[in-house]
């Protein structure tokens, strides 16, 4: 068990499509706490045995808050501010997550069903009726989580392409496409759009989340101004980002497997146990990002973590532990045991991992039941991929049927 001194720089590599770096198993067998530089902020240590990455997930000796008040270690030249409620521990972080969480109790969720399948048959309807080939990103991946989440909130469908865009702008991982300008204004734009509909709510409440916020502020004194709108934007931007990369993830995927594909269609009953183990095989992130700071020393499987020191959790590599997965690096859809971390872990596991998953379900096997001779339009290795996003998806998906 060691700890490099000097740090490397992270990502290890740029992206290639799905593949996960070989470095992450090279360290996990290596038994190694990597130091490694992001393009941001001080050095940080990298977690990457399943037990390690739980560990400080889940560990209260470990704080995002102390992160976030340091010089943290980023992938962007922005990142959450002490309010946001990924930058907070307990017992504030429980205060503001207990706002929201009505809306992602699993009843409220099985609620949402019947809706959700109805936006994923519409999608599909116009999409057949455009005609092969289609670009799945744009006509069903996207719309499609962003329709259920807009519902949610009660955000107008229309503004749909322009919030995407700043949303997209603020989550870009380099500077190779925008600048720092370019990331905050877009960051301006899209806080003054949200706090222009909490006002709007405040003249005219609804049945929706945007109006439980404002109630939450103004009659029960439960969120500060700014922790109001903090949760609107990221709810907003969180709510549709990852569910509809996934679909795009997942679709290629399938895509590309043909023996997966077929696997799916002989019998339907195994998609649910498929879409987790998507989420474990997948590797959505370029690069572990939301560091934790340990409050005291603290030992973990790969070395010990000083007082002081920044860590980040590396989820895809916990994911391909061989001594958690049996054999890790294949695409198993019949995996029993699957205690995957694609949607993390601890206090900050994420809120709306239920609905992200009916809705993968739901839109996969609505794809598979509606077009039996789907297949992609164009070589795999010519599939277009984004590259400066911190979630790996790709940029275009044009396929046929």
């Amino acid at each position: 068990m060691t700890v490099e001194q000097d740090p490397r720089p992270y990502p290890f590599s740029e992206p290639d499509r799905l593949e996960l770096d070989p470095a992450y198993a090279r360290l996990r067998s290596d038994g190694e706490l990597a130091r490694v530089q992001c393009p941001y902020g001080s050095p940080a240590l990298l977690a990457t045995r399943y037990e390690d990455v739980k560990l400080v997930l889940g560990d209260r000796r470990f704080s995002r808050a102390r992160a976030v008040a340091g010089d943290q270690p980023a992938h962007t030249p922005i990142g959450p501010g002490p309010e946001a409620i990924v930058a907070m521990d307990p017992p504030e972080h429980t205060r503001l997550r207990r706002v929201v969480a009505k809306a992602f109790t699993m009843r409220r969720i099985e609620q949402l069903r019947p809706r959700v399948e109805r936006i994923i048959e519409d999608l599909l309807d116009d999409m057949e009726k455009q005609g092969s080939p289609a670009d799945l990103v744009t006509r069903f991946a996207r719309p499609q989580p962003a329709l259920v989440i807009f519902e949610m909130l009660g955000v107008p469908f229309e503004d749909r392409e322009q919030l995407q865009e700043w949303a997209e702008t603020t989550l870009t991982a380099t500077g190779d496409r925008y600048t720092l300008d370019d990331v905050l204004g877009a960051l301006g734009s899209l806080r003054a759009y949200v706090a222009g509909l909490l006002e709007q709510r405040r003249r005219e409440p609804a049945d929706d989340l945007l109006s439980v916020l404002v109630t939450a502020r103004d009659e029960e004194d439960r969120l500060t101004e700014k922790e109001m709108l903090d949760l609107a934007v990221g709810v907003l931007v969180t709510g549709y980002e990852t569910t509809s990369d996934q679909i795009s993830n997942f679709v290629y995927l399938l895509l590309t497997r043909p023996d997966k594909l077929r696997e799916l269609r002989e019998d339907p009953g195994l998609l649910p146990r498929a879409v987790d183990e998507m989420l474990r095989y997948v590797p959505l992130l370029r690069a572990t990002s939301f560091p934790r700071v340990a409050t005291e020393d603290v030992r973990l499987s790969a070395g010990l973590v000083r007082a002081g020191e920044a860590v980040l959790p590396a989820m895809m590599s916990a994911n391909r532990d061989e001594a958690v997965f049996d054999s890790p690096d294949e695409l198993d859809f019949h995996r029993e045991d699957n205690p995957h971390l694609g949607f993390g872990h601890g206090p900050h596991r994420c809120l709306g991992a239920q609905l992200a998953t009916m809705e993968l379900q739901i839109a996969l096997g609505a794809l598979l039941r509606r077009f039996p001779r789907l297949r992609l339009a164009v070589p795999a290795e010519e599939v277009p991929w984004r590259v400066v996003t911190l979630q790996r998806a790709p940029r275009e998906l044009m396929i046929e049927w």
